[in-house]
């Protein structure tokens, strides 16, 4: 596995799939311009797109969230079924294109990425390295994990203390904290989340995770109290969220500048977590690119809190869990599958039953 994105032994080929031959061009440009980036072939749609896969056998495919004769949901759906392949979904703004990416980071995307519209002619500006970073994606088998959102039982199984839970994740975090959170009870500690993500898609991403999970899930909020059954994601755009206060702790939404390139940053939550609830903090480092979130887990485990990192087998990149345990920030490296169990493990005060046990699948 490579860990650097910006030199590759050869160029990383790729296909671009739109209907709009305008959208074809200007994504074909924007990757034409980095020498590491060739664009091998092109389709308008999904009869067209299967032949090129098959023919071209791409790195990273570049995907429309809607097409006119299958939608991109339903060809991203069969392709990694029947061949894997790193794809990076380009999507409109809306809330419905904006909701339809987030199903299809569920379904095995790698990343998304917003079209660009007149008022933000630089949208695609993040798109080379979105294609770089999903070229050295490891892509998880199909049944890896379940497919099924499995609820956690009733919140009164579980005696919890008065920790908080804080969540940092990048690329391939949409499946994996699918997978944490609906194990979750519905009186879970307070939970606080930086996934990096485009504005415009966390709104969409909370809404999500409320419909599949039992605490109530929402966009973090300038001054909302960190309540038990309640997980606070932080917005996508030009904001940090922090936790703040002592005896009632809140959310704060900072506007200062970028951290480790990313607004929100991972760092910065897990600072203010570290600060403001100490050796009652859990801090869980997820899937992604990059170092960010590794410094401010060591902070959370220097100040008695508990700390847990992704494992490098179920990461689809093992980037920031890796830098974070070689800084001696983890305490514990865990599979997707048994980390829900940790965190609560780490969080309650008595035993708790299987999550397996009087499950509502949904």
């Amino acid at each position: 596995m490579m860990h650097a994105i910006d030199a590759w032994p050869k160029p990383i080929r790729v296909v671009v799939v739109d209907d709009s031959a305008l959208m074809r061009k200007i994504i074909s440009r924007r990757l034409s311009e980095d020498r590491d980036i060739e664009v091998v072939g092109h389709a308008a749609n999904a009869a067209e797109a299967r032949a090129a896969i098959k023919s071209l056998d791409p790195d990273v495919v570049t995907l429309d969230v809607e097409m006119p004769d299958m939608n991109g949901l339903e060809f991203l759906e069969k392709l990694m079924r029947l061949r894997p392949t790193p794809v990076v979904m380009i999507s409109s703004l809306t809330y419905h294109g904006a909701a339809m990416a987030i199903r299809a980071l569920e379904l095995g995307a790698i990343d998304c990425i917003a079209k660009p519209t007149s008022r933000d002619a630089d949208a695609f500006s993040e798109l080379t390295k979105k294609i770089k970073i999903a070229a050295m994606s490891r892509l998880q088998p199909s049944d890896a994990y379940p497919k099924r959102i499995v609820k956690a039982p009733s919140g009164s199984r579980y005696k919890f203390t008065d920790s908080i839970i804080a969540i940092g994740s990048s690329t391939g975090g949409v499946e994996a904290l699918l997978t944490i959170l609906s194990e979750f009870p519905e009186n879970c500690p307070p939970t606080v989340i930086t996934q990096h993500m485009p504005a415009g898609f966390t709104k969409s991403f909370a809404d999500r995770l409320n419909k599949l999970c039992s605490p109530r899930v929402s966009e973090a909020t300038e001054g909302a109290l960190l309540r038990p059954g309640q997980i606070y994601l932080a917005p996508g755009g030009e904001t940090h969220l922090e936790v703040v206060g002592s005896d009632r702790l809140r959310c704060q939404l900072s506007h200062t500048d970028a951290v480790n390139g990313h607004h929100p940053s991972v760092d910065v939550l897990f600072h203010s977590v570290a600060k403001s609830a100490g050796r009652k903090s859990i801090g869980v480092i997820l899937t992604g690119m990059g170092r960010d979130g590794a410094a401010g887990l060591l902070s959370i485990r220097h100040m008695g809190g508990s700390t847990i990192g992704q494992d490098e087998k179920t990461c689809i990149i093992y980037g920031m869990p890796k830098v974070a345990a070689e800084m001696g920030a983890v305490e514990k490296q865990v599979g997707l599958d048994a980390i829900a169990a940790e965190i609560l493990a780490s969080s309650t005060s008595v035993g708790h039953v299987g999550l397996s046990e009087n499950c509502t699948v949904l």
